[in-house]
């Protein structure tokens, strides 16, 4: 921290309670009255320097013998700024540092101890000396946070600009310059080495987000502003919101790892909610400058201090915007209020991914028309990543809300259908989700199981999905029977597939056998050759192959008229679509 002394004598006022006096041995001929506080003092060194002091008592009558009695209750920095100017005008010794500078100028600029009233007087001094605070990042910082105690003289001063402006010039200023500036000044030599005499970190990007967090919102704001003007990117910008949001919001660092020194907020639920939205305001329109898991944890605590309706949607559109890099314990969100009937905010859940799909689809429309095929997304779209994403993201989400018992049908089916079907290229964590919400669900109909499981395509379960559903007795019988139908095509598409390798191996070999001579060492041997006993064992284990897959194929079909025979017990209107199995199923 920058200081300098002024003055040469030594300090010999005393305070005694609340009065201070100068034991010189001559009586004091006035008395100042600042807050609780009496200071006896001589009138010549004060009118000497200041021209308030000398017209109030200029102005000032009373009795004859009756003491100079002036009352300076509005000076800014009450009795502790005047207890060092007066000390100044008596030049006795007092130190100017970054924590007194800004309430001492103020001062003098009340008692208007300018240069008309002697040399080198107090309001040159300590202009001087805040240029050197103005150099220097943590005085400039010490200095800002003082203005706050006379704020009204230090704006009309221009102090608090100055002090803003020479923080954003540092923030925005070329790292490695402020690096060594900073190494430079805290060098000094032991036994002929020039060694550090502290630690000097390596400067990264956000370097300064800690130190101006402490800083209150008004100041926070201008600051950001003059970054801002001053070209800080959005990124930057945005991280120091992330940082002053977590030191000064509750319950923003339960999923973060934000210094542990944080104290806990002494501000009021009314301060924290104003607070909450105007950092939600200063977040900068940019998309992806501040993460999804920040923006869910904001909206979170947004719904606890019950922001405004405005402030929460612009916190669902950014975070569903990026719905992408969330993760499941960030969208669970729980039900606010007394009313709640879920325990998850499944609607606003809806509300995020709604607005991701529309934002998607716009960007698609936008720069690639021709990205659609018959209303897909093709392939090697680079937004298909982000698609499956969420799909994935959203099935995990349906199985984790599925076991709540006030969760209804039609807000389980809007939310899974919400995802395009080509965003999932298996579609077993939808039948995850859906095979939960039946177990916890157990009084479902017939009709609104059967519409719940038209969510999902069969066609596109795994092998082990498709095992557990064949078997499943929540599913209605209808869909397990589709089960057992696609994976007996599956069954079939290998076959067929295995008999045409099976016959291009064939028509191989016998090719290499047709060129290979008819006898060798002109003998014509009826013993077999070594590729013919290949061949017949390849030839065996094929059989073996394709007589366990027709086995299972068997099996297969087994199973499907046993269904149909269940089915037609239990009384089933024979429709159209179900009278094409036996057609199908035939071998």
């Amino acid at each position: 921290m920058v200081s300098v002394r002024l003055g040469s004598k030594p300090d010999s006022f005393q305070l005694q309670g609340q009065k201070w006096v100068c034991p010189s041995g001559l009586p004091s001929d006035i008395i100042v009255e600042v807050g609780d506080f009496y200071f006896h003092l001589h009138k010549f060194p004060l009118l000497s320097r200041s021209g308030l002091m000398e017209k109030m008592i200029a102005e000032f009558h009373a009795e004859e013998g009756a003491p100079c009695m002036l009352h300076l209750h509005d000076i800014p920095g009450g009795a502790k700024a005047f207890e060092l100017i007066f000390k100044f005008c008596y030049g006795v010794r007092i130190e100017l540092n970054a924590s007194n500078a800004v309430s001492i100028r103020c001062a003098a600029e009340h008692l208007i101890m300018t240069e008309d009233y002697g040399e080198a007087n107090l309001i040159d001094q300590t202009e001087n000396f805040l240029k050197e605070v103005f150099s220097n990042w943590k005085d400039s910082i010490q200095a800002l946070e003082t203005c706050e105690d006379v704020l009204p003289q230090a704006e009309e001063l221009g102090i608090v600009t100055r002090c803003i402006n020479s923080l954003a010039i540092k923030a925005c200023a070329d790292q490695t310059i402020f690096k060594q500036t900073k190494t430079s000044r805290s060098t000094a030599l032991w036994n002929g080495i020039e060694a550090e005499t502290h630690k000097t970190r390596c400067l990264k990007e956000g370097w300064w987000h800690e130190d101006v967090s402490f800083l209150n919102l008004p100041f926070y704001k201008r600051l950001l502003s003059a970054l801002e003007a001053k070209g800080m990117k959005p990124e930057g910008i945005a991280g120091a919101l992330i940082f002053y949001a977590k030191r000064h919001l509750p319950g923003m660092t339960r999923h973060s790892t934000v210094v542990d020194s944080a104290k806990p907020t002494s501000l009021t639920e009314l301060d924290q909610r104003s607070l909450l939205e105007e950092i939600v305001s200063l977040l900068p329109e940019k998309k992806s400058v501040a993460p999804a898991k920040f923006l869910l944890c904001l909206l979170r605590t947004a719904m606890i201090l019950q922001a405004s309706a405005a402030c929460r949607e612009t916190l669902e559109k950014k975070a569903g915007a990026q719905l992408e890099e969330a993760g499941l314990e960030d969208i669970l969100i729980p039900c606010m209020g007394s009313s709640a009937e879920t325990l998850y905010d499944v609607d606003c859940v809806q509300r995020m991914l709604d607005h991701f799909l529309f934002v998607e689809q716009t960007a698609l429309a936008s720069s690639s028309p021709g990205i659609f095929d018959d209303g897909h997304v093709i392939s090697n779209s680079p937004s298909l990543a982000a698609l499956t994403s969420v799909a994935k993201l959203m099935d995990a989400y349906l199985a984790e809300v599925a076991p709540d018992a006030n969760l209804k049908p039609p807000k389980f089916q809007s939310l899974a259908s919400a995802v395009p079907d080509y965003a999932r290229p298996l579609d077993d964590g939808l039948y995850r989700a859906i095979d939960i919400y039946f177990e916890a669900h157990p009084w479902l109909t017939d009709s609104e199981r059967e519409k719940l499981c038209r969510l999902m395509n069969t066609q596109k379960l795994s092998l082990e999905a498709c095992a557990h559903a064949a078997q499943n007795e929540r599913l209605p019988l209808r869909v397990i029977v589709q089960v057992l139908f696609f994976e007996q095509l599956r069954l079939r598409t290998s076959i067929a597939g295995w008999f045409f390798v099976s016959d291009s191996l064939e028509n191989s070999h016998a090719a290499q056998q047709g060129r290979l001579p008819a006898a060798i060492g002109g003998k014509n041997d009826d013993r077999p050759s070594l590729t013919d006993v290949s061949e017949g064992e390849e030839g065996g284990q094929s059989v073996a192959d394709d007589g366990e897959m027709r086995l299972r194929l068997s099996e297969l079909e087994k199973e499907c008229v046993s269904i149909k025979q269940e089915i037609d017990k239990l009384g089933k209107p024979k429709t159209h679509a179900w009278n094409i199995f036996p057609k199908n199923f035939g071998l």
